[in-house]
């Protein structure tokens, strides 16, 4: 009878878990708020690339006629901030570790401030190249520091929805860029580009001033070893208490602090938090981190390979190419390709905790190569006919919208959620800051080689070689990334170390679950015969 009613006890064991299922919601929107509050500061600073990308679209076709420079040198104006990045992305790993993550929030924003005006002030090309390379620094700093602070201060639950708001931020500031285009475009030649560009240091103000009201990361404070202050910002960005707790023991131990230890301030060993990264992630990497490195670097390397910002940089040479020639009709459709991004990433932030990251990148890839066959078919046409046809036009500018579309519902947002959530503790800021270095150099050299590769290949053949690359990266992703959904950051390791054979740990891992819960059960009868 007693085991009996152990056995009951443990079947209808159903209301008790209803009674915290209807306890936790009251709780959770709070919390949820704040971590969403947190995500967004942080991930406005993505404004500031996505403003220069999209304003440098328009205001290169009015540099080219005011500074009567080359379409080299446009080029090389346009891509060369992606390089500068470099600088950027490589000193924020170091500074981030250093300063902590808001403060370094807050140094990318005063960065791009100064480079904002100085290119605003330029008086020629040379002091134009100067502002693009403070500018580059600041960019770098923001794009390696918004999503890892999002990820580690973001529950696993919604990890995949905060996490994406880097890239929902660039696609705003893309659009914002497309509409200084368009509102500066009827002033006087001279005046109309340096207003485009130096408006740009207005957002980073505001930008730098909110960040001040974010809590520092929760891994950050681990690692300086004030576990006080991070078990108080853990208890408000979690879904629960023991969720927060939960995380608190997983970055002690990543971090090296025993589990019993629960001081308000520990000694963490200055060697713990320096000694031997680069090592670890390059010279002698396990299986696990050299996976991770692959997966982290090869993700970004195809979001830029496949040709989103010789899209999104030139699209109006593209338009132009596609038969539309007034300069204001031009600028209009580039605001449609950024206002149909920027939709689109809304919409993507809503799936990517519900369908997962595999599914929605697969899916995303495939539409990319589509549309950029499609795009090199319709301006082939174009190219080769003598009188203009309707539908081909109308076929590329549909392509073009589609690309954005597909690129935004997944390989955008998912490129920045997924490297910024596999690489462990000690390794995720150099780790970030290795994929935002190739992501940059990738851009550059797609950006300062597009208008040149198209008039070697032709625009036709330059959208069908983009549509192979991205046929690569369909494969690629489809045999070595496994899905990270709704796991801790600190769990995702154990799914990397056996490349194509991913999937094989995957169905151990679960077999393991599934057969502990099994032993249970089977403890169960056994104790009731």
């Amino acid at each position: 009878m007693a085991d009996r009613k152990t056995q009951d006890n443990g079947v209808s064991g159903q209301p008790k878990i209803a009674a915290i299922q209807d306890f936790d919601p009251p709780a959770r929107p709070k919390r949820n708020k704040y971590a969403l509050g947190c995500a967004v500061l942080a991930s406005m600073t993505s404004i500031l690339l996505g403003y220069d990308i999209g304003v440098m679209s328009g205001a290169a076709i009015y540099i080219k006629d005011d500074l009567k420079v080359s379409d080299v040198q446009i080029e090389i104006l346009v891509g060369i901030l992606n390089l500068y990045c470099l600088f950027g992305s490589a000193a924020a790993g170091k500074t981030s570790d250093w300063i902590g993550r808001r403060y370094t929030i807050v140094f990318a924003a005063g960065i791009f401030f100064v480079g904002a005006l100085l290119m605003g002030f330029a008086t020629d090309y040379a002091f134009l190249m100067v502002g693009r390379f403070v500018a580059g620094i600041g960019v770098g700093y923001a794009l390696m520091i918004a999503p890892v602070y999002t990820a580690e201060v973001s529950p696993a639950s919604s990890r995949g929805f905060l996490t994406s708001f880097p890239e929902v931020f660039i696609n705003g500031g893309i659009l914002l860029g497309y509409v200084s285009n368009y509102a500066f475009s009827k002033l006087p030649l001279h005046l109309g580009w340096r207003l485009m560009l130096g408006v740009g240091a207005i957002p980073s103000v505001f930008l730098a001033l909110g960040v001040l009201a974010m809590p520092e990361s929760p891994r950050w404070l681990v690692m300086q070893g004030r576990l006080g202050d991070a078990k108080r910002v853990l208890d408000k960005t979690s879904d629960s208490l023991k969720e927060s707790q939960l995380r608190l023991a997983d970055i002690k131990e990543a971090a090296g602090i025993p589990e019993h230890c629960n001081d308000e301030v520990v000694q963490i060993p200055k060697r713990s938090r320096d000694e031997a990264v680069w090592r670890e992630l390059l010279v002698h990497p396990t299986p696990s981190v050299r996976h991770i490195l692959i997966a982290g670097i090869g993700i970004h390397f195809f979001q830029q390979a496949s040709g989103i910002d010789a899209v999104v940089l030139y699209s109006p040479r593209i338009f132009e190419k596609a038969g539309i020639t007034d300069e204001t009709d031009k600028l209009l459709a580039t605001i449609a390709v950024g206002a149909t991004k920027t939709v689109f990433i809304l919409v993507a932030t809503f799936l990517l905790d519900k369908i997962g990251r595999r599914p929605l990148l697969l899916s995303s890839v495939a539409g990319m190569v589509t549309s950029l066959m499609l795009l090199g078919v319709g301006l082939t046409v174009i190219d080769h006919s003598d009188h203009k046809l309707k539908w081909a036009v109308a076929l590329s500018i549909a392509a073009v919208l589609a690309f954005v579309s597909f690129f935004s519902i997944g390989m955008g947002p998912i490129t920045w959620v997924y490297s910024s959530e596999i690489f462990p503790l000690k390794l995720r800021a150099q780790g970030c800051s290795m994929g935002v270095a190739v992501n940059r150099v990738t851009s550059g050299v797609i950006s300062m080689t597009f208008l040149s590769l198209y008039k070697a290949i032709s625009i036709g053949g330059a959208f069908f070689l983009f549509s192979a690359v991205a046929s690569v990266a369909w494969v690629f992703f489809y045999t070595l990334l496994p899905e990270t959904q709704g796991q801790n950051l600190e769990e995702v390791e154990l799914l990397f170390g056996t490349f194509f054979n991913w999937r094989s740990t995957l169905r151990k891992l679960k077999n393991k679950e599934g057969g502990e819960g099994k032993g249970q059960v089977q403890l169960g009868a056994n104790g009731q015969s």
